[in-house]
């Protein structure tokens, strides 16, 4: 299942822009490229990548419908939605996934958008399952990343907040050591049982955290550990925004 995503603009040489742009025009050069990078007939999922205030969602499901009635994209996706953006453009064309971050580590998608997504049959697709690593319990408070890494601009990652929040790395740990996994499978397995419509899709660079993170499909947490996790886990407070303040305003639109 190939999925690509339009969305940002994209500068002379091919490099990502701040600027969205998912005008209907754009969103057909996209796909059309990504056919050919991709060396595809026809692309599995294609994401909006973010919401574009610029654009109705209405002219952005349009587009994707026609290239769905092409025979260019199989199914429309969102990233990033808010829950009345979803149900206009499932009014449009439908949707058939939405990825956002939901993880231990970030909630807030129970409050609308999973009873959104029930209710119209769309699947859910999370991405940073492992709350960017930091569910994995190898990183504290005095991990330093490298200069490149996102996650030196992101205010849940300063490390006042990531010493507060090891509480809920430990509380994955016990877990864990019960059941003889580690606490990146028991964050894993905590999300596949939330819904039966959940794809968590995990960042893997290397091979054994492949394995390690697919190793959590098999991990299955007893009601009575999901109610624990779920109580624990109720107590504890995340410190710190999960983006940039100007990423945020890009989100939940």
């Amino acid at each position: 299942m190939i999925a690509t995503k339009f969305g940002f603009d994209i500068d002379s040489k091919g490099q990502r822009q701040d600027g969205l742009n998912s005008q209907p025009k754009r969103i057909k050069q996209v796909a059309e490229a990504s056919l050919k990078r991709l060396k595809i007939d026809v692309i599995d999922l294609f994401y909006q990548h973010r919401v574009d205030l610029d654009v109705p969602i209405e002219d952005v499901a349009g587009a994707v419908k026609e290239l769905i009635q092409q025979g260019k994209v199989k199914h429309f996706g969102l990233s990033e939605a808010g829950a009345q953006t979803i149900r206009r453009a499932h009014a449009v064309q439908p949707v058939t996934a939405l990825q956002s971050e939901y993880s231990l580590f970030w909630r807030e998608p129970e409050t609308t958008i999973l009873p959104t997504l029930e209710e119209l049959g769309i699947g859910f697709v999370p991405f940073s399952p492992l709350g960017k690593g930091f569910l994995t319990g190898k990183i504290n408070e005095t991990t330093t990343f490298d200069k490149t890494d996102f996650r030196n601009t992101v205010p849940r990652f300063t490390p006042e907040n990531r010493k507060t929040n090891l509480a809920l790395v430990d509380l994955l740990t016990n877990v864990a050591q019960r059941k003889k996994a580690t606490p990146a499978q028991v964050a894993l397995a905590w999300l596949l049982a939330q819904k039966p419509w959940i794809v968590p899709i995990p960042g893997t660079t290397k091979l054994h955290r492949l394995e390690e993170n697919i190793g959590a499909a098999s991990l299955e947490l007893t009601p009575e550990e999901l109610r624990e996790i779920n109580d624990a886990s109720a107590k504890l407070k995340m410190q710190g925004a999960r983006y940039p303040e100007k990423l945020q305003k890009l989100t939940g639109r």
